[in-house]
């Protein structure tokens, strides 16, 4: 089995750091290719960087020419672009905020996600009532840390997750998730020091993945990921109709 992971932004240090861990969460046997996009944000920090990211992604995908793939991980949490990957290619994709979610609701009545600064929220947010999980988030906080500085100085890295993790029980949650895709790893850090489950959106997306595909499911294609007529999927100058 081959897995897909796609960075959301063009930096190839988390890329690699991405894939690390998912093949660590990966099944023997299971193939882990990273994507790092040609154009678009160093690092996604709002909806203005979310935009450009997932129009990035999707050229990514559209244009790959690599081996065959059974799946795809879209490794950006809270970022745009889901729905229109799954409409775009033939096997299942899971995202790591719907994936880290999903597991969370099967831990815990509750769960808060924690994330890097507080301008990521409000897309975190929208992304969970869209995938249909928000009801059970009891919150979404950030660490005041921008993405780029969840690998440069893990020991602040740290210290701002235990923070946020107590500001996050307090509010109700009863489960964790690492709400970036940088801070991968975490997880294996810091759950005995709290004493809760930590869920990582990455090993998360991977094992769903996985499941996905020896079960032979992937995308319904009646109704909302129905494929458009041909006309609409020509990219470039509009055809003469």
């Amino acid at each position: 089995m081959r897995i897909v992971v796609t960075n959301c932004n063009t930096t190839a240090q988390m890329t690699e750091e991405i894939v690390q861990g998912a093949r660590a969460a990966a099944a023997p046997g299971t193939t882990v290719t990273g994507l790092t996009p040609a154009w678009g944000p160093e690092s996604a920090e709002g909806w203005l960087d979310s935009h450009l990211s997932a129009a990035a992604v999707l050229d990514t995908l559209r244009t790959y020419d690599g081996p065959p793939y059974d799946a795809v991980v879209l490794a950006g949490f809270g970022e745009h672009g889901r729905e229109g990957v799954r409409e775009l290619v033939d096997v299942p994709v899971v995202d790591i905020t719907e994936a880290a979610a999903h597991l969370a609701c099967l831990l815990g009545r509750r769960y808060g996600v924690i994330t890097t600064l507080d301008r990521s929220r409000g897309q975190i947010e929208d992304s969970l009532e869209t995938a249909g999980v928000a009801r059970n988030c009891a919150t979404v906080l950030g660490t005041g840390l921008a993405v780029l500085d969840l690998t440069t100085d893990p020991t602040r890295t740290e210290t701002a997750f235990l923070t946020a993790a107590t500001q996050a029980q307090a509010a109700g949650a009863e489960v964790l998730i690492l709400g970036c895709a940088g801070m991968t790893g975490l997880q294996r850090k810091l759950s005995s020091q709290l004493r809760l489950p930590i869920v990582d959106g990455v090993s998360a997306a991977v094992k769903l993945a996985e499941s996905l595909v020896t079960l032979g499911l992937t995308t319904s294609r009646t109704g909302s990921y129905a494929r458009p007529l041909p006309k609409r999927r020509v990219w470039g100058r509009p055809q003469p109709t």
